[in-house]
């Protein structure tokens, strides 16, 4: 394909999309004292615990898993502040962190886009019935003529595939009109992002713009016109990203998780915009992409080395992020809800797969960050990604080091570590609680979701999931990167389960056994060397204690049902469907039964 190049110097004649770069700095720096300050003031109050106790080693250990678990903790405690503060004290805090948002709306859309739907092994029924919805919606604006549809599959199944080339040539007959084009790759090479680059080099000169969706993605016509206008209006920016939300859902575990995920989303993004501005993040999906400095410049480089740390990217976003970046465009992010929707995984075996993939995914970065040319922000942004996950294991470290300490502390240690403990708790339940107070705080906010009632309690359902869930997940980690440090671990990308479905108390057991030994071992030393300190610890290893039934119950497809019929954990769409759901045909595949 030949691509007419386009110096990232001409930007520099285009109009800044948001505050120029010294407003930035003042943001960025405002943020990096606030959070240097916040673990000054954990590190000294770890310090001193420590120092009464004698400076034991285990108390030295447990300051460092104080000092590597506080920095994610702090900065989402700043980021959803920062978000609260510019939503509820100010009257242009949305427009203060995104001015853009102001630019090109209700104009008329004159570029080409081309909306692509990546799968694998995915059912095709499903995963069409989404972009024929989002067809409909753009044809019924009148500018459905600016956009076509890709499938572009990388499934190695040969009756999946048959499935999708039959669900396509149905769809293309009853569609009449609209460009509807189905490819599949023999060999995924590149995964995703390989799948999506090679669209750019075939179609790409043909479009402006593209939006990918996952096979769970959906997105109203208004938010899909929404990103199109504001990135025909401002040249600068590559990549904007959309906020995506839950889509109701059938299941217990997704319906628990997504109501807290919403929450806990909404204020801290719109902090983290305020400030990181045009380094903005890319999920990956639900985001429009300016197509030629796409395929110029975020071309993914092959890691040195073997996989699974090795070889081919498996989490591409981030790393095309940095690189729009470093091509002299604007990564930015929509601070605010709308009708982007994706599915979360419907049970917490499904969960903990996507997230340990995620995980691999975002080790990997660690052989770019010397990557040339990249903004200290991008830099940031890579080791903020790898933390996510490599952090998690001070957690379980530091409950299994707990009755060690408490034997022969200093009787002076109590209260100063209580206040440690429920500072840092506070901490990492504050993007959650500030998305409540802001649904609280905004006039008519608890009513989209039920009313005052429903939505209490299905805030203190969700906290109450979010405890049991953490642990779980925090130790599934540790164990994961034990593995991979032994070379026990190969990626794979493949289908996911989309649908509601049950779980066995076998297959339970087998996945879980790991966290419930732990709880119970944890537990049992608690209760004899401080039975005190098992009543403060106990919501962090309750979990582990009961993994197993958690993950059967929040499975099973009764529990969602009774949640859906009592509204909660609803979403508001679920009282107000947008039209984008009335186009959403129902998924084709039957209920999947429990797994044996």
């Amino acid at each position: 394909m030949n691509v007419r190049p386009e110096p990232s110097t001409l930007l520099a004649d285009l109009p800044l999309a948001a505050p120029g770069r010294r407003v930035m700095q003042r943001r960025r720096l405002t943020l990096l004292a606030l959070n240097l300050a916040t673990l000054a003031v954990v590190a000294l109050c770890a310090t001193q615990l420590a120092a009464q106790n004698g400076w034991r080693a285990v108390d030295l250990v447990l300051l460092a898993c104080v000092l590597v678990a506080t920095p994610w903790n702090a900065i989402g405690f700043w980021n959803a502040s920062v978000g609260l503060f510019l939503l509820h004290a100010r009257r242009d805090g949305v427009m203060q962190a995104a001015p853009f948002l102001g630019r090109g709306r209700d104009a008329h859309v004159s570029t080409r886009t081309a909306i692509l739907m990546t799968l694998r092994n995915e059912d095709p029924e499903r995963a069409l019935s989404r972009l024929r919805a989002v067809k409909a919606g753009l044809d019924a604006t009148g500018f459905g003529g600016q956009f076509d549809y890709f499938l572009l599959s990388d499934t190695n199944r040969e009756d999946v595939a048959r499935a999708e080339e039959a669900a396509v040539a149905r769809w293309r007959a009853e569609a009449g009109s609209g460009r509807i084009v189905y490819r599949r790759r023999p060999v995924n090479s590149g995964f995703k992002a390989g799948n999506v680059r090679d669209f750019c080099l075939t179609w790409g000169s043909g479009y402006d713009f593209m939006l990918p969706l996952d096979a769970d993605s959906l997105m109203g016509a208004p938010a899909v016109l929404d990103l199109v206008r504001i990135l025909e209006a401002n040249p600068r920016i590559g990549i904007l990203q959309s906020l995506v939300v839950g889509l109701p859902s059938a299941s217990g575990f997704a319906r628990l998780f997504q109501f807290g995920m919403r929450h806990g989303m909404r204020c801290y993004t719109l902090g983290a915009t305020w400030w990181a501005g045009d380094c903005g993040p890319f999920w990956g999906h639900n985001a429009l992409i300016r197509v030629q400095p796409f395929t110029l410049h975020c071309e993914l480089p092959l890691l040195p080395g073997e996989p699974p740390l090795g070889g081919p990217i498996l989490s591409h976003d981030q790393v095309e992020a940095v690189l729009m970046r470093r091509a002299g465009y604007e990564v930015r992010v929509v601070p605010v809800e709308g009708e982007s929707f994706e599915e979360n995984p419907p049970t917490l075996l499904d969960f903990m797969a996507r997230d340990l993939r995620w995980c691999l995914g975002n080790l990997q970065y660690t052989r770019l960050l010397s990557l040339p040319g990249l903004l200290p922000m991008s830099r940031f942004q890579l080791v903020w990604a790898i933390l996510m996950f490599a952090a998690m294991p001070a957690v379980p470290l530091a409950l299994l080091l707990l009755p060690f300490a408490a034997m022969d502390a200093s009787p002076a240690v109590g209260a100063g570590a209580a206040g440690l403990y429920l500072g840092l708790l506070f901490m990492s339940l504050s993007p959650k609680l500030a998305g409540l107070l802001d649904v609280a705080l905004t006039k008519g906010g608890a009513a989209r979701y039920g009313g005052a009632g429903r939505f209490a309690f299905s805030a203190l359902a969700e906290l109450a999931f979010a405890f049991l869930l953490a642990p779980i997940m925090a130790l599934s980690t540790t164990r994961f990167l034990a593995l991979l440090a032994f070379g026990h671990v190969h990626g794979v990308w493949n289908g996911q389960a989309r649908d509601a479905h049950a779980l066995s108390w076998p297959v339970a057991a087998r996945a879980l056994w790991l966290p419930t030994v732990f709880g119970l071992a944890v537990a049992l030393a608690l209760a004899f060397t401080a039975p005190v300190l098992l009543l403060w610890t106990a919501p962090l290893i309750a979990g582990c204690w009961l993994a197993i039934p958690f993950a059967v119950f929040t499975a099973d497809p009764r529990f969602g049902a009774w949640l859906a019929a009592r509204r909660l954990c609803a979403t508001p769409e679920e009282a107000a469907p947008p039209a984008i759901f009335c186009a959403l045909a129902p998924p084709a595949a039957a209920p999947r039964r429990a797994a044996a």
